[in-house]
Formats: C-alpha cells, structure tokens, sequence
C-alpha cells in the first residue's frame, strides 16, 4: 500500500529585536545580521553573492537587481516588487516570502530549503535545475513554472494556479499538486513522484492521451 504524501517540514521562523537597516551599506559579499530594512529602492543593485541573515526586507523595489549567488537565511521577505528578479545560484533557507508581486524570477540552479512562499503573484519562475527541498506555497498565481531538471522533495502547493507547468526531466518524491490548478502541462513523465487528486486526472486526461500517442473520440 502506498504511503501517504509527505508534508512539508518548516519550522517556525522568529525575528526578535531587528535593528533598522541602511540599504546605502549594502553590496556585493556583504553580510548582514539581524537588521530591518523598509521600503529600499535598491533597482539595478549589485548584491551577488551578500548573505541575509535574521533580516526582514519589507516594501523593497528590487527591478533588475542582482542576488546572483545571494545566500537568504532565516529572513522575512515582505511586498517585494520585482518585475525582473535575478537569483541565479542563490540560497533561501528557512525564509518566508510574503505579499510580493515578481514579474520574471531567475531561480536556476537555486537552493531552496524551508521556504514558504504566500499570497504572492509571480510570471515566469525559472526553477531549472534548482533543489527544492521542504517548500509550500500558499495562494500563489504562476503564468508559467519551470521546473525542468529541478530535484524536488516534500513540495506542497495550496489555493494556487499556473498557466502552464513545465517538468522536463525533474526528479519529484512527496510533491503535492492537489493545491494546483494547472491549465497546461509540458513533459507528463516528469510528474512521477507527485501527486494530484482525481479531478487533476480528469482535467489532465488528453494531456496523458496525447502522450501515450491516443486518440479520445465518443461514438
């Protein structure tokens, strides 16, 4: 029999006694502890490679900035306005991303470990190749979500949507879609090891027919 779906594992996250941040001391391989940055216009900024630890950053406005290689630690990332968001390579551990509205999210090659995403509106997310690990996302919209080559385990999806879900080659073990409504799908073998409840099945069935080369005709 087989065993039932894996929950995510987060832990709470707690930020106590935050002192206010300067978003001018900010930059590159800067690191960064127990700080509250507000409303930072940081456009264009070069922050590749700094590490965010015990940090909220609340109302920033972070178009074509660049968090390439960033490492994001125990931090609140609050109403994040970003039409194009540059992460390539970067490191969010036991985060939570709360109200953000991200046009494009250059995620590749990404590590994503106890992160709740939630009640935020995203493009097109480029997960390739990145490792998901203990990750809900809660109330979240995805025009598009690639997830080509990414490895995912204990991933859950709750009251989302995406306009199309792209899985090319991703390895999944306890990935829960039954919060997903999917309205395209490209490379159903990469959904082994997720699941989806019966109703997905049925939405999906000439997804799985014109994989399998089939034709649905009612006579």
């Amino acid at each position: 029999m087989p065993k039932p779906t894996r929950a995510p594992q987060i832990d709470p996250l707690r930020l106590d006694d935050l002192q206010p941040g300067d978003p001018g001391e900010l930059g590159p391989q800067r690191t960064v502890e127990g700080l509250r940055f507000v409303d930072a216009e940081v456009e264009g900024g070069d922050f590749s490679g700094a590490t965010f630890s015990e940090c909220e950053l609340v109302g920033w406005h972070a178009h074509e900035a660049s968090f390439r290689s960033t490492r994001f630690l125990e931090t609140r990332i609050e109403r994040l306005n970003a039409p194009v968001f540059s992460a390539a390579r970067a490191t969010f551990r036991d985060v939570r991303i709360e109200g953000s509205r991200i046009g494009s999210a250059e995620l590749y090659d990404a590590e994503l470990h106890s992160l709740v995403v939630e009640q935020s509106k995203l493009g097109w997310v480029n997960l390739r190749a990145a490792e998901l690990r203990d990750v809900r996302f809660q109330g979240c919209s995805f025009d598009e979500l690639d997830l080509g080559e990414a490895t995912l385990a204990r991933v859950a999806f709750e009251d989302c949507t995406v306009g199309e879900l792209v899985v090319t080659r991703t390895t999944m073990q306890d990935v829960d879609l039954r919060g997903l409504d999917i309205r395209a799908i490209r490379s159903l073998e990469g959904l082994a090891g997720a699941t989806i409840d019966s109703q997905q099945a049925a939405a999906l069935a000439e997804h799985f027919a014109a994989q399998l080369g089939l034709r649905i005709e009612d006579r």
